[in-house]
This record gives structure tokens, sequence and C-alpha cells, in this order.
């Protein structure tokens, strides 16, 4: 063991000590920064840099859903319904993962897709009806009343409201009665 002029201990345990403050602090700083840096942005889809998940709609009234990313893939189901809203979770040269609201998942020709938003009225929530308010409160005049699984164009959301149209319809819906966009989602 080595002492210095003064008699202290410049021994193994001392230097260690002196070490693991020096570089404890560095380590605490390190994870400070680390926290204290925004978030990771949503993942995106690697053909698009589109977030993923996001919503889309279908194009035409034949859509074929397949077990997987090419047209060798055996079809699973066949959409029969332009406009229905469909939930995209990954992406593969020109195929889309999608999902419907009943939780069917297959993928589909991106050409076949459109960014147009749609969603459908609580298609959960057979036979039941749904109030089109004038404004984006429940004290609003109603404006019209809709079936469970209506498939509404969605012009805008702001977190709680939807502003929705359709063939003789137009009005505010409350946000968490769509499937077709996330809760507090802002549609412009």
């Amino acid at each position: 063991m080595r002492r210095g002029a003064s008699g202290k201990d410049f021994g193994m345990k001392n230097g260690l000590d002196f070490w693991r403050r020096k570089y404890g602090l560095a380590a605490l700083l390190a994870w400070a920064l680390a926290a204290a840096a925004p978030a990771s942005a949503e993942p995106t889809g690697a053909i698009t840099g589109l977030p993923l998940p996001r919503y889309a709609s279908l194009k035409t009234d034949r859509v074929n859903l397949r077990e997987g990313p090419s047209k060798d893939h055996a079809t699973k189901w066949v959409f029969q319904r332009a406009g229905l809203p469909v939930e995209i979770t990954a992406e593969f040269e020109i195929w889309r993962k999608v999902r419907d609201s009943e939780g069917a998942e297959g993928w589909v020709l991106h050409s076949l897709l459109s960014g147009r938003r749609t969603a459908l009225v609580a298609p959960g929530k057979k036979d039941q009806t749904f109030k089109i308010y004038a404004k984006p409160a429940l004290q609003a005049d109603v404006s019209a009343s809709l079936q469970s699984g209506v498939i509404v164009s969605v012009k805008s959301c702001d977190g709680s409201w939807c502003l929705v149209f359709g063939d003789g319809f137009k009005g505010y819906i409350e946000q968490v009665a769509l499937w077709g966009v996330y809760p507090n989602e802002k549609v412009e």
C-alpha cells in the first residue's frame, strides 16, 4: 500500500472510489439527458413514411383480402363495400396489411385503398341509432339519426366530435361512436 507525504492512503480502495464517483456521476448525467430527450416519433411505414397504424378506406366494391402480400397467396375474404374504413397496420412493397372493424386481417394491394377518411357508426352495436347534431353539442338540434354500421365520410374531428356527411345528412357525431378514427385523434 502506498502512502503520500500527508500520510493519506492511495491504495486500490481510494482509487476505485474516485473512479466510481467520477463515472457514476457521468452515468447519472447520461441517464438524465436520455430521459429528457423527446420520445421517439410514432412508427412509420417503411414504404410510404406514413404513420402506422392509420385508417384508410376501400376504393372499390370488390377488394380481395389475402393471406400474404402477393397474388400467390390465397384470398381469405372479399370486401364488397366501397368506402369501408380499414386500419393499415403494416406495409410490404405494394401491399398493405389491413384490419376491418370485426378484426379480420389480411393483405390488399395499395392501389385498392384510398386516403379518404370514412368511418362506421358504432359497428358493434347492432340495431341502435345514433344522433347527428347540427352543432358539436348534445344540446344542439338533431339533424339526422343513423343506424349502426352506416358508413359516413369524415370531414374533420376535434378529438371529441367529428363532422360527418353522407347521402342526405351532414352534422356532428361524438367521436367515440365511430370506427375509423382514433380516440382523441384530430382530423382536418
